[in-house]
């Protein structure tokens, strides 16, 4: 089993911006849980801006559903 068959990816929404680029995000579920968001090394890398209101996709691991990993902003 590789690594990114070991992750899987959702889209959700930026609810709030928090500091060291981290960010509360709601997944589309029935619950809308919120979880704990940190922006990937190429996004820091080109400076990606990400406000409250975007649509990014997420990665998360089957470990830990509690945070996860922006990988694209729409």
């Amino acid at each position: 089993m590789s690594k990114q068959d070991d992750k899987f990816t959702l889209e959700a929404t930026v609810i709030e911006a928090l500091p060291n680029a981290m960010f509360k995000v709601r997944l589309p579920d029935e619950a809308s849980t919120e979880i704990l968001a940190y922006l990937s090394g190429k996004m820091r890398k080109f400076r990606i801006r990400i406000l409250p209101g975007d649509i990014v996709t997420v990665e998360m691991s089957h470990y830990d559903l509690t945070k996860a990993r922006i990988t694209y902003r729409r």
